[in-house]
């Protein structure tokens, strides 16, 4: 893959995802990072690390569940770089509420960030790109929730459902200004995020991951820089025109062993291929 002397934007770009995807397309030659968060502190430090080699990387303090958040890191772009090849939006709400418990205030504060502001920063993101006369493109990142979720992510689940409509929305509208909008639903993934998410709402304590990790198909949970080269490849050249898709990312497959039973339905050889 190549990313050779573009520019991308990456809200919550200073840790989790959003770093790991802001390090790998200063690997494949970015010129230009702009990162989008809400620790200052946490995101300068981020931009320092990544700055060098031929990329400037730069740290833009903005909450996106303002209103005018998305409009001003867009603009913080523009100024910084003149111009926008790729937009990642890692920034997300993630706490629980369920039927029994989700209020209105809790609706609202998950709709703001995750709906309202990555649609805008999408939106900000395409009018850039189009001005710019530039193959672009725009990756939302979702959740294999949005196909239900676990009772306790009723409005999180909601909010990721409403991007897959919005992804494909924006895909057509843009596919003929050669901007293409795709989205990646990663499933339980291994993030300083998660970790206090786990805490805070689950009960975790320490040894939780690897008490999860134990019992995962493949062993462990997601790592941020695996799922970060699917989403380089969406940003680069090299996926060709593939926009418009609603992509999982997760080892789960939908459908398919719902209960998990011991047996060979769950991959484990049968006697004669044992080793």
């Amino acid at each position: 893959m190549s990313f050779d002397k573009r520019v991308a934007l990456i809200t919550g770009g200073s840790q989790g995802l959003g770093y790991a995807t802001a390090a790998l397309l200063k690997e494949k030659g970015a010129s230009g990072l702009l990162l989008v968060g809400r620790d200052q502190a946490k995101g300068e430090a981020a931009a320092a690390s990544l700055t060098g080699d031929g990329c400037r990387a730069v740290f833009v303090p903005v909450d996106l569940a303002d209103p005018d958040g998305p409009e001003r890191c867009v603009a913080a772009a523009d100024e910084t770089f003149g111009t926008l090849h790729a937009a990642v939006n890692c920034a997300a709400a993630t706490f629980r509420g369920s039927v029994w418990d989700s209020t209105a205030a809790m609706w609202d504060e998950m709709m703001a960030l995750n709906v309202r502001a990555a649609c805008l920063v999408a939106q900000e993101s395409a009018k850039l790109m189009v001005r710019e006369d530039v193959d672009g493109s725009i990756v939302l990142i979702g959740s294999v929730a949005r196909h239900g979720g676990a009772p306790n992510l009723l409005p999180y689940s909601a909010s990721k459902m409403a991007l897959v409509a919005a992804t494909r929305n924006m895909a057509f509208t843009l596919m003929r200004h050669r901007v293409r909008v795709n989205m990646l639903n990663p499933g339980w993934m291994d993030t300083p995020a998660e970790d206090i998410t786990q805490r805070r709402y689950e009960g975790a304590t320490d040894g939780w991951l690897e008490r999860a990790e134990a019992v995962q198909p493949m062993g462990k949970l997601i790592k941020p820089d695996e799922i970060a080269h699917t989403i380089v490849h969406l940003c680069s050249p090299e996926s060709g025109f593939l926009t418009g898709q609603d992509i999982d990312w997760d080892q789960t497959i939908l459908g398919v062993a719902a209960e998990p039973r011991p047996g060979p339905e769950l991959g484990e050889l049968p006697p004669g291929l044992q080793s």
